[in-house]
């Protein structure tokens, strides 16, 4: 049992609490946090991933997080260096009376420098991408984690896999937390079996770090916990244990005594308020387009118009009937609505040339 500490003690170190064996919680980080260490700034990323390899003995891995980010890594890093690979505007021109200016000279040799520059930069990023063993630091470092072997790293080598697996396959089917809606792949499901494997067999609680919905409810202020998933594993891993969720990584660090620094909570707080910001202006058009829509027909052909499209009838037949109730809706009207309509109902948009109603 852990010592208590008196009111004027200082708590343990995670330095002093492993070596004392006090230790008793593990972390697991899901994909989206590890992919978000290509959007955080300043080498900042390069320090939780330190701190994440010094301390990796608390960290649950497996071989489907692995997956996960080196499926996604490329996207992740062409998301993060779009603003810097954009070409410089400064291709203004200036009145004939001031051409012979000294500043316009400048200006030029500015913008070839800028664009000698950003070639450098562009090139740095073609290695990365190409050759990440070699050139991306954040790879290298989740390499040698991933494939460390531990007790709490579920390889796919693993015999454990095997087990793991049919759980979660069985899990999917029933429809059990944590699932994405309309998702078809057991990952999150796989991710979760060797979460309570891993808190069974070390005795330990958890804390999960993710910014999804996929475990529960995030909100600005708190996470909580999926109501089934809370209570499983309170059925499965006892009700001594605890399992807490967060979307910070800072945050979870901080629970278990491990080094957080000023500059860490600022950035990766930056990345959550660029997510949070992003989702909010992609519901918002969403909604505003689709209330577009309702403006533009009558109550009786929207109705119709779902009808169809839980029929399964693809979005250009749809199209082409609004177009025949109400003519005035042209193609450069309907082409904006595509998108966020595809967006909601999760219907793949057919090319204008492979209509086959």
């Amino acid at each position: 049992m852990p010592k208590k500490l008196n009111k004027c003690e200082v708590p343990p170190t995670y330095a002093e609490k492993k070596k004392e064996k006090e230790f008793d919680t593990l972390i697991f980080i899901d994909t989206n946090i590890f992919l978000d260490f290509y959007r955080i700034r300043n080498n900042v990323s390069i320090k939780y991933l330190n701190e994440i390899s010094q301390h990796e003995d608390l960290i649950i891995i497996s071989n489907q997080i692995e997956m996960e980010f080196k499926k996604n890594r490329q996207s992740a890093i062409r998301e993060s260096i779009f603003e810097t690979t954009k070409k410089p505007v400064i291709g203004l021109s200036y009145p004939a009376i001031v051409s012979d200016h000294e500043s316009l000279e400048k200006i030029k040799n500015s913008k070839k420098d800028i664009e000698t520059e950003q070639s450098k930069i562009k090139e740095t990023i073609e290695q990365i991408l190409k050759k990440p063993s070699k050139y991306d630091r954040v790879y290298i470092l989740l390499e040698k984690i991933f494939k460390t072997p531990r007790k709490i790293n579920l390889t796919r080598s693993d015999e454990k896999m095997f087990e793991i697996r049919d759980l979660a396959s069985k899990r999917f089917t029933l429809g059990y937390p944590p699932r994405k809606k309309d998702d078809n792949s057991i990952g999150d499901a796989i991710n979760w079996e060797w979460i309570i494997d891993c808190a069974i067999r070390e005795d330990k609680n958890i804390i999960i770090v993710t910014r999804d919905g996929d475990y529960g409810t995030i909100d600005k202020d708190d996470c909580y916990l999926n109501d089934w998933l809370l209570e499983e594993f309170k059925d499965r891993v006892g009700n001594t244990k605890n399992i807490r969720l967060t979307d910070k990584l800072s945050e979870a660090f901080k629970w278990v005594q491990i080094p957080v620094t000023p500059d860490m909570i600022e950035e990766e707080q930056k990345v959550i308020n660029i997510n949070n910001a992003w989702d909010y202006m992609t519901t918002r058009r969403m909604q505003e387009d689709i209330s577009n829509i309702r403006t533009l027909i009558d109550r009786s052909s929207w109705d119709s118009i779902l009808m169809d499209r839980i029929s399964n009838i693809h979005l250009p037949s749809w199209t082409e009937r609004l177009n025949m109730e109400k003519p005035e809706l042209n193609q450069h009207i309907l082409n904006p609505l595509y998108a966020p309509l595809e967006y909601l109902y999760k219907k793949p948009v057919a090319n204008s040339d492979s209509r086959n109603e």
